[in-house]
């Protein structure tokens, strides 16, 4: 077990990369009631074409997030019900690049953690029990095609994204899910679930050596495979449709607007271009900004407007998010401010502002455990230190930012996602 310190937040955690090849962490909170642990695979709906030990393997969209649903069941039982006979307080979700189980609770971890490791680390299924499940996640992916946050973004993705997967739904579509196997799931299960390719992270009122000791204990030896992934081919310069637009039943527009960025990759480096662009576009659009506070007295946007830059393996863009009836004026005053921040320069004081600002809340957010976890996990993943993100903002220049705008907001990078509420339909008139 090594100990990893990191002055500048005043934070530290225990680390143990165990035989197997899984590695564990754990912050310890002494005096905090609530224990949190956390398990993540380096798996999610993006992952859907892999090479495996020279065979290539294309599964249906969905199939991680069907994969979570299942993970649930064990010989036994479900384990929600094991979880309950401890207070243990579980969920679980699935992302583009990552699917986690967790639990909660004030006592009992010991019993908690074991369930989890178990049930993560099972894979137990029937095709009995996978036909069960199919017109749940039907019901879950018709409720979310109802939503209109989620059609933005889908959209957004489907027009930016010809190739890469994350042009695809996260719980797939009802007719792809009805491909999905007990067959299909065991595949992706051995070949992700391993040992090798799982990270458990724990937090609170713990001993670091014990939850290692029992990760030890209760975790399989594994059978690490040889796999390649495939994100699609490189996306095509010229693209013919940058807007598009959907009717639902909502009250106000919703708009997503998204420049597409170079793939950043992984490590550090990538780490540094994410927390750049995240301060292009606060410099640009962020609450602290003149656009902003102008777009906002003058109803163009609202409080839930957001602006951020986002990742994954083979992709990145600066999105903006929110509700509007001038979706376009949005874009053009954005490109306009982009215009004057690269003849005029970055003000160096907003930046020093933002920069504190923007660690400052990162700081705070340590506190809440799901979030450290996610975080840390994500990064690990993605072969970066989330922790290191104090010194990495340090080295954050007006002329890294400078360089960001100017390569990357344009508008020939830009594209267009509009939700409109639907038209009433004309009442014919009668004679």
């Amino acid at each position: 077990m090594i100990r990893k310190d990191f002055p500048k937040l005043a934070e530290h955690y225990f680390e143990q990369r165990l035989a197997n090849g899984l590695l564990v962490r754990v912050i310890e909170k002494p005096g905090f009631a609530k224990r949190y642990a956390f398990v993540a695979t380096d798996y999610g709906s993006i992952d859907a074409e892999f090479i495996l030990n020279g065979k290539k393997y294309t599964t249906p969209q969905g199939v991680a997030h069907y994969l979570e649903h299942k993970m649930f069941d064990l010989p036994e039982g479900n384990a929600m019900q094991e979880f309950a006979k401890y207070a243990g307080a579980n969920n679980a979700f699935t992302s583009y690049t990552m699917t986690a189980y967790y639990v909660e609770c004030t006592e009992h971890l010991e019993e908690n953690l074991e369930i989890l490791l178990r049930m993560v680390t099972t894979g137990y299924f029937t095709e009995e029990s996978v036909q069960k499940e199919r017109g749940i996640i039907a019901q879950e992916i018709r409720m979310y095609d109802d939503s209109a946050d989620s059609a933005v973004m889908e959209n957004l993705f489907r027009i930016m994204y010809q190739n890469h997967p994350v042009r695809n739904n996260i719980a797939g579509t009802v007719e792809s899910i009805e491909e999905i196997t007990a067959e299909t799931l065991k595949l992706c299960h051995d070949t992700f679930y391993d040992p090798s390719n799982l990270i458990v992270c724990v937090i609170g009122d713990v001993d670091a050596q014990k939850i290692i000791d029992q990760v030890r204990r209760q975790t399989p030896a594994g059978k690490p495979a040889r796999v390649e992934r495939c994100y699609g081919a490189p996306e095509p310069q010229e693209v013919r449709n940058r807007r598009i637009e959907k009717e639902m039943e909502i009250s106000m527009p919703a708009f997503a607007i998204g420049f597409r960025c170079p793939d950043a990759g992984r490590g550090r480096d990538a780490m540094r271009m994410e927390l750049i662009g995240e301060l292009a576009g606060e410099i640009l659009i962020g609450e602290s900004s003149k656009l902003y506070q102008k777009l906002y007295d003058e109803n163009v946007i609202d409080a839930d407007f957001s602006v951020d830059y986002e990742r994954m393996k083979g992709m990145a863009l600066l999105e903006l998010c929110g509700d509007s009836e001038q979706p376009e004026r949005i874009l053009q005053e954005v490109l306009q401010e982009a215009a004057c921040v690269i003849k005029t320069g970055v003000d160096r004081a907003l930046l020093d502002r933002l920069k504190k600002s923007v660690t400052g809340r990162r700081l705070r957010g340590l506190d809440g455990f799901e979030g450290t976890c996610y975080r840390m996990c994500a990064y690990y993943f993605d072969g970066a230190e989330y922790l290191d993100y104090p010194d990495i903002y340090a080295g954050v220049t007006a002329e890294d930012v400078e360089q960001f705008i100017r390569e990357n907001v344009k508008e020939e990078l830009a594209f267009v996602s509009v939700i409109r509420p639907k038209r009433e339909k004309e009442e014919k008139s009668c004679c």
